[in-house]
């Protein structure tokens, strides 16, 4: 097993009958003509000849045999694929549950056994046994699935098929008998196969496969350092920059994208790093908001450049189009800056670059921020006014020299460096002051023309200026510098608090950290490791010490020695990015992402631990409840009993025929509560843990009905029975039909005052029959239908001591378990009424208890 892994090939279809097990077999058939070591590991052939046909002529490993409750089953011998070693196995249905006592509970942990063991899978599984689309499908069709594959397992296949088929096709399919028995055919195209469930089972299906293909062209362009858009899908990025034309433009770019079946709305704001933070959180919050409501997602990014950062963020996410409000700047401004649009649309090259004009279009944008950090156009304007300012400040003093004096003339050129100081930052001026300063010397000190100063006192002014030059431009750029990392403070702050937002509404957390990181700095990929050992001299190169956690990204890290910046969160957790250096500035930030990202792992740790918990905790509930509640039920028969028999066989006592009769009737029926209680207990049990056996076949109600009021014994006389003798067959358990019809009417008859009778009727629904038991107690709520149906409830019980409360919640479960439903309703003129529905039968069916089948 210490060789390369499998390759997982998986066959993915929206619903039974498409052909996945048909396509799987021809696979095989062709790899084996092309000379592959190709066998059949398991193939669950339903029946279907076709399918059948085409396992004739491979090898087949035999199926393994798994005695459970007396019962023979086969499943998938894992042991025998890997001991024949194959270059590829054929293993149907991923999703499938094996046989309690089997290897693994699920196949698909059996397959990666096998994959493990260096053998090439492939495999089939229907869109609906995926985890994360169970509950969506469950409310699609009305049908839980209980057989589920983690979507990570499929995901990580490295090919994934989709198997396709128009829901009209498939309807035809079935009705040709090319699926189901003839006898299942019109239950199935009426109930789960009906075209509005296959149409949305398909898409379903074609959204995810669209995923996984994302994922996969996404991985191929980071492998192979492809920056280009490639038009394989349309996604649309809107740049926001929370002024009043960002509602505009976000609704137009959903409109653009809605044009486009599929296509992806990403808004952006860039974040701006040297202090022009323009941008209303108010506006911003708002827009965000509305994208989110159009279907969009939020981004935020950090750039200095802002169309550059714009047109990396849409390359970095495949983006087709980038949509931009027309400038706000006015005209004047436009002259000596070409703006976001125009710059962003010279360099899109691929990228399609809509200019949209607004309301605010040609108006001033309102600077909300400072402007005070130095840019690189302001220390070139520095330079130029020292470079040039002062020879144009000579040339306008010169003809004045004599009227004018040192002191004047000092000022105006400490003036002029004042001015570099505040334009250009500390070394423009310092130049300015060193060439004022020789300037001051040759043009206006004696003797003139020369670098030489005749008079103390003109010396110490010329000092004076070049140390006051030199403090002003200190002062200017330490000012600068401040308010630069203010600004910086200020755009980390703000990337934190939308890292934040998106954590708080409720997005999985780590992950959402992941991602944003890696969006924020334009990284390849951002990965959370965790040291799976003891620390090592030389483990941060070795990524059989580093399990990855969690990752956002194509080329994950697989140890901190391949990154480009790690940061170590503790002795275990490493996070590690991966596309470029960061600043030091930008590790600050980096930190708080780590630290939240640990914080993110241990509360989901905490919440799995939680959930392991919580069954053990209602477990350990119930088991606290059926203690409370038994301990007086069995005993008080067990007493009586106890007691008749005592009696019976006391010697100083002689028993008239009529005492000992009603003695030993006290005794029977003592008994037979007890071995009711003692019944349902042990069915609710099985229930509970799955391996309760059904055989299901034909019942008539007239016939089971008088047979489950004969069972209640005394208490028959209080149920009145009105069956009619034309209503169909149902399809149902003999013994456990009868078994809830005595635990609902003898509730029933529990609840009902003295002289009342409890009804028992049925009807016919569509494709079910209705037993309904009406009593004219006192009734339950509406909003305590439920409860009642909960183990070891006595609602509303006059006397507390006639039962241990299962009677309707093993009722209900059995009901579940043959097909039907048990439910409440009020009784007209007040009471309750119990409704068990059966399924109408259509012939004799055996059902083993603990097998789910695909």
């Amino acid at each position: 097993m210490n060789g390369p892994r499998g390759r997982l090939r998986v066959y993915l279809g929206a619903a039974s009958g498409v052909g996945k097990t048909f396509a799987m077999l021809g696979e095989g058939h062709r790899r084996l003509a092309r000379g592959t070591d190709v066998v059949v590991g398991l193939v669950e052939a339903h029946g279907r000849p076709r399918t059948a046909e085409l396992v004739e002529g491979m090898e087949v490993v035999p199926r393994r045999t798994v005695v459970h409750r007396g019962a023979r089953f086969t499943e998938l011998d894992v042991a025998a694929v890997i001991a024949r070693a194959p270059r590829v196995a054929l293993i149907d249905e991923l999703a499938h549950t094996n046989v309690p006592g089997s290897r693994n509970a699920k196949r698909w942990q059996d397959v990666e056994e096998i994959l493990a063991a260096g053998i090439d899978v492939v495999s089939t599984v229907n869109i609906q046994h995926l985890e994360s689309l169970n509950d969506v499908v469950e409310q699609i069709t009305g049908v839980a699935q209980r057989e589920r594959v983690p979507d990570e397992v499929v995901r990580r296949a490295d090919q994934v098929e989709l198997v396709d088929m128009s829901p009209e096709t498939l309807r035809r399919r079935m009705a040709h008998g090319n699926v189901y028995a003839p006898e299942k055919v019109d239950a199935a195209l009426s109930n789960y196969f009906r075209v509005g469930n296959l149409t949305a089972l398909r898409e379903l299906a074609l959204l995810w496969v669209a995923g996984k293909v994302d994922d996969q062209l996404d991985r191929y362009r980071a492998e192979h350092g492809i920056a280009g858009t490639w038009e394989a899908r349309e996604r649309v990025v809107v740049a926001l920059t929370g002024g009043p034309e960002g509602e505009t433009l976000v609704r137009r770019a959903a409109r653009i994208a809605d044009r486009s079946t599929g296509a992806d709305l990403l808004a952006v704001h860039v974040t701006r790093a040297d202090g022009l933070a323009g941008a209303d959180p108010v506006g911003l919050a708002r827009q965000r908001a509305l994208v989110e409501d159009v279907g969009g997602t939020y981004h935020q990014v950090v750039g200095d450049d802002i169309p550059r950062a714009l047109l990396d963020f849409a390359r970095g996410v495949n983006a087709t189009q980038l949509v931009l409000g027309a400038s706000r700047r006015g005209r004047f401004a436009q002259v000596f800056s070409r703006g976001v649009g125009v710059t962003a649309t010279a360099l899109s090259g691929s990228i399609d670059v809509h200019m949209i004009t607004h309301a605010e279009a040609g108006r001033r944008a309102r600077r909300v921020g400072s402007r005070a950090a130095l840019t690189r156009a302001r220390r070139l304007a520095g330079w130029a006014m020292a470079l040039l300012g002062l020879p144009a400040l000579i040339a306008v003093l010169l003809p004045f020299r004599e009227a004018l004096t040192l002191p004047s003339v000092i000022l105006l050129f400490l003036l002029m460096v004042v001015g570099v100081a505040l334009m250009g930052g500390m070394w423009p001026a310092v130049t300015a002051a060193v060439a004022g300063f020789l300037l001051l010397n040759y043009y206006f000190t004696p003797p003139v023309g020369l670098f030489t100063v005749s008079a103390p006192p003109n010396v110490l002014a010329l000092v004076v200026f070049v140390l006051v030059a030199v403090m002003v431009s200190a002062i200017v750029d330490v000012a600068a510098r401040r308010t630069r990392e203010a600004a910086r403070a200020g755009a980390d702050a703000e990337v934190l608090s939308t890292l934040a937002g998106h954590v708080l509404r409720g997005e999985a957390a780590l992950p959402s950290l992941l991602a944003r990181l890696r969006e924020t700095f334009a990284l390849t990929s951002v990965t959370l490791l965790e040291r799976t050992g003891p620390p090592g001299p030389d483990d941060q190169c070795d990524p059989e010490v580093w399990r990855i956690v969690a990752t956002a990204g194509a080329v994950p890290c697989t140890c901190p020695g391949t990154a480009d910046t790690d940061v170590v969160i503790d002795e275990t957790l490493v996070l590690a990015v991966r596309g470029r250096l960061l600043e030091a500035s930008d590790r600050r930030v980096l930190e708080a992402f780590a630290a939240e990202a640990a914080v993110a792992l241990r509360q989901g740790r905490l919440e799995e631990e939680a959930g392991r918990a919580r069954p053990l905790a209602e477990a350990d509930k119930m088991r606290t409840a059926l203690l409370a509640a038994v301990s007086h039920d069995l005993r008080t028969p067990l007493a009586a009993a106890k007691a008749a028999v005592d009696s019976l066989r006391a010697t100083d006592i002689r028993w008239s025929g009529e005492d000992r009769e009603e003695l030993l009737a006290t005794a029977d029926e003592s008994l037979v509560k007890l071995d009711r209680l003692v019944a349902n207990l042990l069915d609710m049990s099985r229930l509970q843990a799955g391996v309760l056996g059904l055989t299901l076949q034909s019942l008539a109600l007239e016939e089971i009905i008088p047979r489950a009021i004969d069972d209640l014994g005394p208490l028959r006389d209080r149920v009145k029975g009105d069956i009619s003798p034309d209503l169909p067959e149902v399809l149902a358990d003999p013994p456990l039909t009868e078994r809830i019809l005595v635990n609902v009417m003898s509730n029933a008859v529990r609840y009902s005052p003295p002289g009342e009778k409890v009804l028992v009727t049925a009807s016919r629904y569509g494709e079910h029959v209705e037993i309904r038991v009406a009593d004219h107690g006192p009734g339950i709520p509406p909003e305590a239908y439920d409860r009642v149906f909960m183990p070891f409830q006595r609602l509303g019980d006059r006397d507390n001591h006639t039962g241990v409360g299962l009677g309707l919640a093993l009722s209900r479960g059995l009901a579940e378990a043959m097909g039907g439903t048990l439910l409440p309703e009020e009784t007209p003129g007040g009471g309750l009424t119990m409704i068990l529905t059966l399924p109408v039968s259509a012939g004799t069916h055996a059902v083993p208890a603990p097998v789910e089948s695909a």
